[in-house]
């Protein structure tokens, strides 16, 4: 789809007045591939730190961080787990003390002696078990999200830390034949999933970039094949769309799965030139609006002051296909900048 230069144009001055430091930071280092490192940029993760959503989310955090709290890590959506995940959408600034306990805490939470162990299981069964992570007809049956996200904001967030190698090195070892991760239990699957491969895909990526470890490189381009081999979101047995809600945008996708989400991570890559994501890119470009963005289809979130689960204590943009949400419409034009499309 061809858009007017004029528009893409007046669209980036709109993001780049936003009143919100983040949409500024992500439109400058993803859409205009400004050095996140030059004077400016600094400045400007400064007024992120300090803005008002990120003084909530470490707010709620930390309270939801006090010991004895139910659910304080992983809670839908409030607990410290997603609001450390933000904060490297964000784009928080690293190695901050503000943030350090309660992402010590959360590492420690998904580098727990149990992932370390090896339960065998012979048959579909209920709940992970609390001593270890099943092993099935050969193939690591567990919630892999969990440590891709925890290694993703542990490498963004935090210093050099043997914990980060350890969820690395966790990941690999649980990555099935196909290049991704399932927790199915049923002796059936052999397939890996598309909402549990995404972040160990980019949590792995992002450690490779800081270290340089080659066996995270490869496994994260393992992983891609997961999503490259469907189009991003096209069945292989028949071509057919695997899950309608997978066309669909939103914001957080938390550990959930859409076609932007994966094109993020296949960017992250290094992999956006390839032919097979050329069809989820034509798609991502028919979606524009009329007067420029993107919208939110859907939310996964509620808003609440109350910690209560399925809930944010921020509010991300409601579900409106007609009305530009900023948080899509820059991670949109981070895509199209990688993939060369945004000509503005």
């Amino acid at each position: 789809m061809t858009v007017p230069r004029s528009r893409r144009r007046e669209l980036l001055r709109s993001l780049l007045r936003s009143p919100e430091p983040s949409i500024r930071w992500r439109t400058r280092v993803h859409a205009l591939g400004e050095d996140p490192g030059a004077p400016r940029l600094r400045r400007l993760r400064a007024e992120v730190r300090n803005s008002d959503r990120v003084r909530r989310l470490l707010r709620e955090g930390f309270a939801s961080h006090r010991p004895g709290t139910a659910g304080g890590i992983y809670r839908y959506w409030q607990g410290t787990h997603w609001a450390l995940a933000s904060l490297v959408d964000l784009g928080y600034p690293s190695r901050d003390p503000a943030v350090a306990p309660i992402l010590d805490r959360a590492v420690r939470l998904w580098t727990a002696p149990r992932y370390d162990r090896t339960v065998r299981a012979t048959a579909k069964s209920g709940p992970q078990p609390p001593n270890g992570v099943p092993l099935l007809h050969g193939r690591y049956r567990r919630c892999a999200s969990q440590q891709g996200n925890a290694l993703r904001y542990a490498v963004a967030l935090g210093g050099p830390d043997p914990r980060a190698d350890h969820l690395a090195t966790l990941l690999r070892k649980w990555q099935w034949p196909d290049g991704g991760w399932n927790c199915a239990r049923s002796p059936d699957a052999r397939v890996s999933s598309f909402m549990e491969s995404l972040t160990p895909m980019r949590g792995l990526q992002a450690y490779a970039d800081r270290t340089g470890s080659k066996p995270a490189r490869e496994a994260a381009r393992r992983a891609s094949e997961v999503f490259l081999e469907r189009n991003l979101f096209r069945r292989r047995s028949n071509g057919r769309v695997m899950r309608p809600e997978f066309l669909r945008f939103h914001y957080p996708l938390y550990w959930h799965y859409d076609v932007l989400g994966g094109l993020k991570g296949i960017v992250e890559v290094g992999r956006i030139g390839d032919p097979r994501c050329r069809e989820a890119l034509e798609w991502l470009e028919s979606r524009e609006l009329a007067r420029g963005g993107w919208p939110v289809d859907a939310c996964y979130y509620r808003v609440s002051p109350e910690y209560r689960s399925g809930c944010e204590y921020v509010d991300w943009g409601r579900a409106a296909p007609r009305l530009r949400n900023d948080w899509v419409t820059t991670d949109a034009l981070h895509v199209l900048a990688a993939a060369g499309r945004l000509d503005a």
